[in-house]
């Protein structure tokens, strides 16, 4: 199969060798692969896939066809539309995989789109809903809105039912997420628009004293990114005195089990809401694989709105 590949802190497109389904797995012929940030910094060396993931082919996501089934797999068919978020591997043309971190494809959903959901609305969906317990009524704002994880996490929290304000710093996308129906907002002087009883953090530590300042009695402040820094000096008496919250993780690094466990709560609680039109996959661009340098170097640049796929 060919895949792309990390060679010399760079992408190219080499062969690999086919996978085989081993026990509970099945073979996926990929038909669409997003790219997010974590690709970016495997390919930097700054972020290696975790054990039992291929070293040198990114990809933490990816849809595609049901195409052979390992020993025990029952969950699915050859010939099924599925997605699902993976360690690493998800940008070659093959991928095998434990069945129970796949989900089938919405049929609202054509391919390109659908390689761009599995990670984006997984992570938010676990920030958002799983960890921060956001519920109809409250107040939410979600830093960097216009990347993939922030368009999926606006979505989710206009679906929740919460009242979603979003931090999005070029103006013409700000433009287009306040056209979604979300009170898009610079990112300077975020906090003098709160309280917020949630907060997604996908920007980075330098956000947090703002953050703890925009804060309501009993609010939760989610941190899912940290591109802009990772230590920041904090006032912990202002987070004591409003009984906050402050909460953290990853997605990629987790056991199967948690893994299949976030993987039924999206099937269950928002992949509906495709079919209902609630949400949607704003594409920002895609690529062929033999293009897959040119996507990666397009996902760096600044001003994108939604998700960068690669097709093979």
């Amino acid at each position: 199969m060919r895949a792309v590949t990390i060679r010399d802190e760079r992408v190219v497109v080499e062969e690999h060798p086919d996978p085989s389904p081993q026990a509970g797995e099945i073979l996926v012929r990929v038909r669409a692969a997003g790219i997010n940030g974590a690709d970016v910094l495997q390919m930097r060396g700054r972020y290696p896939a975790p054990p039992g993931s291929p070293a040198d082919i990114p990809g933490l996501e990816f849809a595609g066809e049901v195409a052979e089934l390992g020993p025990g797999a029952l969950r699915f068919e050859l010939g099924d539309r599925v997605m699902g978020v993976v360690g690493g591997g998800g940008q070659g043309e093959l991928i095998a995989v434990n069945e129970r971190l796949v989900m089938p494809v919405p049929d609202e959903l054509e391919w390109v789109p659908a390689g761009g959901v599995p990670e984006v609305f997984t992570t938010a969906h676990d920030a958002l809903v799983t960890q921060a317990r956001l519920v109809c009524g409250e107040r939410l704002l979600v830093h960097g809105a216009a990347g993939g994880v922030g368009m999926a996490a606006v979505q989710i929290g206009a679906m929740a039912g919460a009242r979603v304000t979003a931090t999005v710093r070029d103006e013409a996308n700000r433009a287009k997420v306040d056209a979604l129906g979300i009170n898009a907002i610079e990112p300077d002087g975020f906090e003098e628009h709160g309280p917020f009883d949630v907060i997604l953090e996908l920007v980075g530590a330098p956000n947090l004293p703002a953050d703890l300042a925009a804060l309501a009695q009993r609010g939760r402040i989610s941190v899912i990114g940290i591109s802009a820094g990772a230590k920041v000096e904090l006032n912990f008496q202002q987070l004591m005195a409003k009984r906050g919250c402050i909460l953290a993780s990853t997605l990629r690094a987790r056991s199967l089990e948690d893994k299949a466990a976030a993987a039924r709560l999206v099937e269950r609680q928002v992949l509906p809401g495709f079919a209902s039109g609630d949400l949607s996959v704003p594409v920002a661009r895609s690529f062929g694989l033999a293009q897959a340098a040119d996507a990666y170097a397009f996902f760096q640049q600044p001003g994108k709105l939604g998700k960068v796929v690669i097709e093979l």
